[in-house]
């Protein structure tokens, strides 16, 4: 393999890699797994979420309680993402919508918003993760749930659920 092919190959390996990473985050938010978002970030990663500001740890202690207190379920949504690789150090840029449901005087509502995370990721010992996260936010909603399709919750906010099992 030529030199130009091999450094394509690299690029192509990181990208996935990053995008790996930006699924754990996904799963880790989504299933309040702590264990799992600590290998999102690097231990000095900085996270800006809009209503939290400070190192990754921190943030993880912060993110699973509240998401526990405020919502009885999420789901995060990644769509476009644009990695630029230099070296050790990518750039991404990657959309997401995020639906939470929530009560709220004794009615269910689902709020839902897209934004972007922009990220700053480090290989470090052969693997990317986080060194600085700003969330921003393009647009909200909250819609009332007016009828729900009646079939059993099957999933888990926890270690519990499927996705764990092999």
């Amino acid at each position: 393999m030529n030199a130009e092919k091999e450094a394509a190959l690299d690029d192509i390996i990181a990208k996935q890699q990053i995008h790996e990473t930006i699924m754990r985050y996904c799963r880790g938010v989504d299933r309040l797994d702590a264990e799992l978002l600590r290998t999102v970030y690097h231990p000095d990663g900085y996270d800006n979420h809009g209503g939290f500001r400070g190192v990754a740890e921190d943030f993880i202690r912060w993110v699973i309680p509240e998401m526990r207190r405020l919502y009885k379920s999420t789901n995060h949504f990644i769509c476009n993402e644009l990695v630029e690789v230099k070296g050790d150090t990518a750039y991404c840029e990657s959309y997401f919508i995020a639906h939470h449901r929530f009560d709220r005087d004794g009615r269910e509502y689902d709020m839902v918003f897209g934004g972007r995370y922009i990220d700053v990721m480090e290989r470090r010992n052969g693997e990317w993760k986080i060194k600085k996260r700003n969330v921003l936010h393009d647009w909200n909603r909250i819609d009332p749930v007016a009828e729900r399709f009646e079939v059993p919750i099957n999933s888990h906010r926890s270690r519990e659920d499927l996705c764990y099992r092999r």
